[in-house]
């Protein structure tokens, strides 16, 4: 089949510009019902409770990425398959949960039927759909409503400004609340440890290396005592620190030893402080690994001494260790 470059590139950015029109549309006519919704979902999460998605068709996969949102910004939440909740699965129903019900049109009969069950065991329904006189919309004591001028399919069948305005919806209402409740990076990375994302928000102490993997020593030792404790703690580095405050006065590195080298026979007798990085490049241990890789690329430096509060060393990252955390 031929196609016209031109024609098909009309085509897509209507139909782009249709499901834009569906968002804009959507965005205008927030009000009052949506502020109330918002205000159940976070009084159900108060209480302990827990958020169920449920829908048919295109509705239903809106319902699991919208379940999967809330629940990795800690709103717990679940998908009940509308069809197999009559056959058993109203089992994760519980009374104080809220269900949000996805239908287009408001009329879908699975949710319709869901209704007066979900009533009876207690639990409050938001009616998620663009038709605010549906029976869905009438029957719920909350409302999410999104509005579609038209959908962007040419037969005006297939759902697809519709299910882009839920979707977005959808999201605005798990972001609004995520900001409400005052969510950090630190959180969400309580809900992504694994994958890139949990490595990407992983804190330095939880990858450093401490104990006998962490060389220190007081500045004032040579440079042949501070080399035996860097081979004895297989390290590329050793922090050096005051004496007596304990903090960090700089670092020794494989580098600066190989440098150090070139000075003359008596090196290894010579005070560590000669041949030290002072002021070396830090760390904090509350700091994220992607600061680190930060730093790491920025600088191109090996390793990184990790800092208390008060500027002690307490550990160290070695830039060797970032792949196999699969922070790079």
């Amino acid at each position: 089949m031929a196609l016209n470059l031109k024609s098909v590139l009309d085509r897509a950015r209507a139909c782009i510009r249709i499901e834009t029109a569906a968002l804009s549309e959507t965005a205008k006519h927030l009000g009052p019902e949506f502020l109330a919704t918002a205000r159940a979902v976070a009084e159900t999460e108060a209480a302990g409770k827990k958020l169920i998605f449920t829908g048919v068709g295109k509705s239903a996969h809106i319902a699991q990425k919208l379940t999967g949102t809330f629940n990795s910004t800690g709103v717990t939440s679940c998908f009940l398959d509308a069809t197999q909740a009559l056959h058993g699965d109203l089992g994760l129903c519980g009374e104080g949960d809220l269900a949000i019900l996805l239908s287009n049109s408001g009329r879908t009969e699975e949710i319709l039927r869901l209704i007066p069950i979900l009533r009876r065991l207690g639990v409050k329904l938001v009616a998620f759909t663009s038709k605010a006189d549906s029976d869905l919309a009438k029957n719920a004591e909350y409302r999410l409503l999104y509005r579609v001028p038209r959908e962007a399919c040419p037969l005006e069948l297939a759902p697809t400004a519709s299910t882009t305005a839920a979707l977005a919806l959808g999201d605005a209402l798990a972001m609004v609340l995520l900001e409400e409740r005052g969510l950090t990076r630190d959180d969400f990375a309580r809900f992504h440890p694994g994958g890139n994302l949990g490595a990407l928000l992983v804190k330095v102490r939880d990858l450093m290396r401490t104990g006998d993997r962490l060389p220190i020593a007081a500045d004032t030792i040579s440079t042949q005592e501070a080399i035996l404790a860097m081979t004895q703690a297989k390290s590329g580095s050793i922090a050096l620190v005051d004496k007596k405050t304990r903090k960090l006065t700089g670092i020794l590195t494989d580098g600066d030893f190989r440098r150090s080298a070139l000075t003359g026979p008596d090196f290894l007798q010579q005070p560590v402080s000669t041949f030290m990085t002072k002021n070396p490049k830090v760390i904090a241990d509350s700091a994220l690994g992607v600061d680190a890789l930060r730093i790491f690329e920025a600088h191109k430096i090996d390793d990184l001494i990790v800092i208390d509060a008060r500027g002690r060393p307490v550990g160290l990252v070695d830039g060797q260790d970032l792949p196999k955390l699969k922070i790079v």
